[in-house]
């Protein structure tokens, strides 16, 4: 059940949307569900990528359609190979720089269309994007497709570097991860800067909705703020933690370990943003310190040796500098 008690906001005007929504979450009838990510498709085991496409797009209620936008990177060229895709959605190929742009722009098309009668057929658009074409290169555009309000959804699947290429640092890669351009040694200790921030520049916007989740126990929270997101009228934005067995050195089997360790730890933390309100959505009992996440994987390995037991100090402090001023937001707004 989905309920939405709206007041009018069109696209180029900065009032907010009023939005309140009662999700249902029914596990069994959602996975029921067709899949709208068929199985055709050459992604790596354990990917995080297409674990984050198929349950985005589980949230489309059945019968609904949807017009799928991707940027370049791991998730495009292991779904889409012309004339082949496995989606089973309209798609649209993106360059990396330009998925919010592209989206956007179908989006405008469509209303265009419908107000002359030539289309009368309702759909969604959702476009994904990976943090390389999210966080870096893409940004330009996916900040004009949200201040502009177009009626959309963009889903980053934050795998925290340049997957597609071969592990390059992106803005998105967390401190001292060991990547091919911030490679470890007896001179660095990885990447020296911390990861961006791209959830609360979004909120920045002050775009109608901005939810950050991953993969935790049946998807509900990844579920709910899907749903939320593809069903509020105008823009919104999911960032999405989804680990890469290759890229963070990770035996497949560990993808939800990994998960729950970014949450409870958090490093990732569970929270949504509507109508500029900031909401914590999960606060651990007891926070786990953060060598709970970084010991599974191996781009962390470095850190463990006796010399670098610093760094490891540093990150801790990031993360809980970070998690108190999530927390003092919420608060203020009495979430």
């Amino acid at each position: 059940m989905l309920v939405l008690h709206v007041s009018g906001r069109r696209m180029g005007e900065r009032s907010m949307v009023n939005i309140e929504m009662d999700v249902k979450f029914d596990f069994k009838e959602i996975q029921e569900r067709e899949e709208r990510l068929a199985p055709g498709h050459r992604m790596c085991a354990g990917c995080g990528g297409t674990i984050a496409v198929r349950n985005v797009l589980k949230a489309l209620h059945p019968g609904d359609r949807a017009v799928v936008g991707n940027a370049t990177g791991c998730l495009e060229v292991s779904t889409y190979m012309y004339p082949y895709t496995a989606y089973e959605d309209s798609y649209i190929h993106s360059a990396f720089e330009n998925a919010g742009a592209t989206l956007s722009g179908v989006e405008a098309a469509y209303n265009a269309l419908k107000k002359r009668g030539k289309i009368k057929e309702e759909y969604k658009f959702i476009t994904f994007g990976g943090d390389g074409g999210t966080y870096d290169i893409g940004l330009q555009s996916l900040s004009g497709a949200m201040e502009r309000g177009h009626d959309m959804v963009y889903v980053c699947y934050d795998n925290g570097a340049y997957m597609n290429t071969g592990t390059q640092r992106s803005s998105a890669t967390p401190s001292f991860a060991d990547t091919t351009t911030t490679p470890a040694g007896k001179k660095s200790a990885g990447k020296p800067q911390a990861r961006k921030d791209l959830a609360a520049v979004m909120a920045a916007h002050n775009i109608p909705y901005v939810g950050q989740t991953t993969f935790i126990g049946n998807m509900k929270d990844l579920y709910v703020k899907s749903e939320k997101a593809i069903y509020t009228p105008g823009a919104a934005f999911l960032n999405v933690l989804a680990p890469c067995p290759r890229g963070w050195r990770y035996d497949a089997p560990e993808l939800m370990n990994i998960c729950k360790s970014a949450v409870e730890t958090c490093y990732w933390p569970l929270f949504e943003v509507v109508d500029g309100k900031w909401i914590l959505n999960y606060e651990p009992k007891k926070k786990l310190p953060i060598e709970d996440f970084l010991k599974r994987q191996g781009r962390f390995k470095h850190l463990f040796k006796p010399e670098n037991q610093d760094y490891i100090g540093a990150f801790q402090a990031e993360v809980d500098r970070r998690w108190e001023e999530l927390r003092k937001r919420c608060e203020s707004y009495g979430g």
